[in-house]
């Protein structure tokens, strides 16, 4: 409720303040949570595999080796691009399913 000078009521203003704060204690976990996924990432049959975490850390890179050949670099080269898109399309898709209903589209 505005009281007459435009400011908020006392009590409204502690409710308010109470759910901004519960908003952002949700906001935290849900961003712990993230960090905490595991994603990964393919090429071409998992001949290539990215693992990542949700906050975008590289777990690690797998390659198989049927895959390399010394006279063809480009081609492994390609594949770990793929990969590491992959990984980083799946990352941004756990970001806006998971964050994305509590920044209210910030981030």
């Amino acid at each position: 409720m505005i009281n007459k000078f435009g400011g908020f009521g006392g009590g409204n203003m502690q409710q308010l303040m109470k759910q901004a704060q519960r908003m952002q204690e949700e906001l935290q976990k849900a961003k712990e949570e993230v960090a905490n996924t595991k994603v990964t990432g393919v090429a071409q049959n998992d001949m290539v595999v990215i693992e990542m975490t949700g906050d975008r850390q590289v777990l690690g890179v797998h390659i198989n080796s049927q895959i390399i050949d010394p006279n063809d670099s480009e081609l492994l080269e390609d594949l770990i691009y793929v990969a590491l898109k992959d990984a980083l399309n799946k990352v941004e898709e756990l970001n806006a399913k998971k964050l994305g209903p509590l920044s209210g589209g910030l981030l």
